[in-house]
């Protein structure tokens, strides 16, 4: 066979294989698309009963959900019903209460009116009376109502004050025995516990001079060293018979020192001139500010409380202070230990008690320099330094320029009175003295009951003679108390004065 018939052949092979392909592949097809179509029906057949199915479900769950709100909002709304039924119940059971009550007043006002109107008849015929009475009494006793009355107000006000004095007698006596005992043992601790030694200080300084030569270079040619000295230092020298002594006088305790300082640099040096005064005494003020500022810290350590550093420098400068001869700043310093003291036994601020005591006479440090008294120059220094109004008030309270608001403050007047009160702590002038007895017995002579007054015990006591036919046993004891008060608001006295008031009962008889 020749090619060409091979091809041909197999060409027809396939032309007839690829049409029997075909026509197997398009029954295959034509078969599948059926099947399609029968389960595309049949899905759809499902859909349908389904969507029935849920549709039914759907309106079944709608009733009876429908079915179970209506039940549920008539269970409500029957509660409701019932809820509303019970308030009116109430309601009209407490409109009944109150109806109750209305008339329960009301018959009560109208009983309350009838007891009013016998109430007033009854007084009626009280006052009637009463009347009757007084007028039968008059008769009888042959005085007047308002003598009567009189003489029963004296004998009761009698009455009254023979018990008032027996009972303040009572009182006092008990309560200053009290007093006394408590007093005492805490005074007593606080000043065994705290032991000073008292120099007493004067307005002049001695400085020794190695022979009477000396006396003469300090005076100078033509005293030019001596005016130098007195101009310089503001002191004055005083060159008398004194052997082998100056003396230097001046009321401002500092200048005084200075001078005294530098007068005794002068002596030991032997060079006296002017040019050397103004050198001296610039040393010595140089000087005196460390020993001062020295002074005032080693009273801080002492103490053990911290001050401003302010404060440190008053307290150096009171070293050289003195108040009747008494050194201010171991006055200051004895005063806090006391009041520290006092203030442990009692329970109250030892710090706040200590502070006050040692800053009440902190404005003589300055006094010298400014205008006012030393109270008011204290307030002022620790209100400018940070000091609290309670250590403020212990100032002002120690002299009495406030009423103390706490009990430190008295704590610390007592203790400076007691500070003040020792034995050669001060001393005070012979005029000063009589003044104070002199005023003592004046106020006690102003009572028109007193005989004689007489102030003993170096004006601690006054002992009264009473006049007998004026005041009665028990009428004494009150006006003790009146002359104590009147010594306290308006006398200035050292401790305390006790006053003590003497009656004569006399019985006067005469024969015939």
């Amino acid at each position: 066979m020749s090619l060409i018939s091979i091809i041909s052949i197999s060409l027809i092979c396939c032309l007839g294989g690829a049409g029997t392909l075909y026509f197997v592949r398009r029954s295959l097809s034509d078969t599948k698309i059926k099947n399609a179509e029968k389960q595309a029906d049949r899905l759809v057949r499902d859909s349908e009963k389904r969507v029935r199915q849920i549709e039914e479900r759907a309106e079944r769950d709608a009733r009876e959900a429908v079915t179970n709100a209506r039940r549920k909002a008539e269970d409500d709304e029957r509660n409701r019903r019932r809820e509303i039924d019970r308030i009116e119940g109430r309601v009209l059971e407490k409109e009944k209460l109150v109806d109750a009550r209305e008339v329960s007043l009301r018959d009560r006002d109208n009983e309350l009116l009838e007891r009013i109107e016998k109430a007033k008849d009854l007084r009626g015929k009280q006052e009637e009376v009463l009347k009757e009475l007084y007028t039968h009494l008059e008769k009888a006793a042959q005085l007047s109502k308002e003598e009567a009355e009189q003489l029963l107000l004296t004998n009761v006000e009698k009455n009254c004050r023979q018990r008032a004095g027996v009972m303040i007698k009572e009182i006092e006596a008990q309560a200053r025995k009290v007093a006394d005992r408590k007093s005492k043992e805490i005074v007593l601790d606080a000043i065994e516990r705290t032991a000073v030694e008292h120099v007493q200080s004067s307005t002049t300084a001695v400085v020794s001079l190695p022979d009477d030569e000396m006396k003469g270079r300090i005076i100078g040619r033509e005293g030019r060293n001596i005016r130098s000295f007195e101009s310089t230092t503001g002191v004055d020298v005083i060159i008398d018979d004194t052997p082998n002594g100056v003396i230097l006088s001046a009321f401002d305790p500092i200048r005084r020192e200075i001078a005294r300082m530098a007068m005794d640099t002068l002596v030991k040096d032997g060079r006296i001139n002017p040019a050397r005064v103004e050198e001296a005494v610039d040393k010595a003020r140089e000087d005196l500010d460390v020993i001062i500022k020295g002074k005032g810290e080693k009273a801080v350590e002492e103490l053990g409380i911290d001050f401003h550093p302010k404060f440190l420098e008053l307290f150096g400068r009171l070293f050289y202070r003195t108040s009747y001869g008494q050194n201010i700043l171991s006055h200051s310093l004895e005063t806090a230990h006391i009041a520290g003291n006092i203030a442990a036994e009692l329970g109250v601020n030892v710090n706040l008690a200590k502070r006050g005591g040692m800053l009440h006479d902190v404005g003589k440090a300055i006094d010298f320099e400014m205008e006012g008294s030393h109270d008011d120059l204290g307030a002022e220094m620790c209100k400018k330094y940070g000091e609290s109004d309670e250590v403020i008030n212990c100032i002002m309270a120690h002299h009495e320029d406030e009423d103390p608001d706490t009990v430190e403050a008295v704590i610390v007047k007592v203790a400076d009175a007691i500070s003040s009160a020792r034995p050669g702590a001060r001393k005070e002038s012979v005029e000063k003295y009589i003044k104070r007895l002199q005023n003592l017995e004046k106020l006690v002579n102003s009572y028109e009951c007193v005989d004689k007054a007489f102030a003993i015990q170096a004006g601690r006591e006054v002992r009264i003679m009473v006049r007998p036919d004026e005041i009665d046993d028990e009428g004494i004891h009150k006006v003790a108390m009146d002359i104590a008060k009147r010594i306290e608001d308006e006398l200035d006295y050292p401790g305390e004065v006790k006053v003590s008031i003497v009656r004569e009962t006399r019985a006067t008889s005469v024969a015939h």
